[in-house]
């Protein structure tokens, strides 16, 4: 039976390789040097490999980040072959650690409008505050969202209340990884990692303009308009993985520009949704059908 499966990831730097069971169920891991992975044997081995830069342990693959003296064409499987040679040895992937009681969650996954993003809903609150991730380097505040940008296929994480919104690249179906990102969120949180550090978020000028202190300095009209977004709107949107966040209301054009996250931020029906859903609703109610509403990045 084969072993290993090799697969490219969108960096060509980075090959992936896919172990037919779990190898780390329970945490991950990233290793930039040898002096690192005291705890991992396989990863000391494979630092023996001049070519290899970075090797990273998550469920059920490593990713190999390689240095460009070679490329991975002709290394690739010598590499899968050299790991498959040492577990089947009876090799430690990673040294086994006495596990804390783990936490009971439940996470589940939900499609979403947009066909790139998918929710994962837990049965616990995870955070106060709303926490946008387009990349890697926007993880500072959400450990989980810095996990969860290793693998290959993340492009974006949105986390808000009990849910995570994960967009994917084109890479890859969701019916090929729904279960790998939702089993690996479960296990994330049930071994007491949190999922944002409420210390460390930045609150951005929108945020800021829908709380009372910035909110009694806006006209009336916007005052209006954020009231029914807060109480009509956002709470539809957060049902689809998403959030809307009020920019600004123009008087003279009679525009309310919104800022769409989650999986509203560059869904195809996003279009459909502001023309006939929220601007339909701000017309309505605020009885001016010469409102326009539009996303600065929908």
């Amino acid at each position: 039976m084969k072993l290993i499966t090799i697969k490219e990831t969108n960096n060509p730097s980075i090959l992936k390789f896919e172990f037919s069971y779990f190898i780390c169920p329970n945490q991950s891991y990233e290793y930039k040097n040898i002096d690192e992975c005291a705890d991992s044997p396989l990863a000391q081995q494979l630092f023996y490999l001049p070519f290899v830069k970075t090797v990273y342990i998550s469920g059920n693959f490593i990713a190999i980040e390689k240095f460009s003296i070679v490329e991975w064409d002709d290394v690739k499987f010598e590499v899968a072959e050299q790991m498959e040679a040492y577990v089947n040895a009876g090799g430690e992937v990673v040294k086994a650690k006495e596990n804390p009681k783990k936490l009971p969650f439940t996470v589940y996954a939900e499609s979403t409008p947009n066909p790139s993003v998918m929710k994962f809903v837990a049965n616990k609150a995870l955070t106060k505050s709303i926490v946008e991730c387009k990349n890697i380097d926007e993880t500072e505040a959400s450990p989980l969202a810095k996990e969860l940008f290793k693998f290959p296929y993340v492009k974006e994480v949105f986390i808000d209340e009990n849910y995570i919104s994960v967009t994917k690249y084109a890479v890859n179906e969701w019916q090929e990884i729904t279960n790998e990102v939702r089993t690996f969120i479960k296990e994330f949180l049930e071994n007491g990692n949190i999922a944002v550090d409420e210390t460390k978020v930045a609150s951005s000028a929108n945020i800021e303009k829908q709380q009372i202190a910035n909110f009694d300095n806006l006209d009336v009209t916007s005052q209006k308009i954020i009231n029914i977004i807060e109480e009509y709107i956002k709470p539809a949107v957060a049902a689809d993985g998403g959030n809307i966040l009020f920019d600004s209301f123009d008087e003279q054009e009679k525009r309310v520009k919104v800022i769409l996250q989650g999986a509203c931020s560059g869904c195809p029906s996003s279009t459909f949704t502001l023309k006939n859903g929220i601007e339909n609703m701000l017309k309505e109610m605020l009885h001016d059908q010469e409102i326009k509403v539009e996303a600065l990045n929908g």
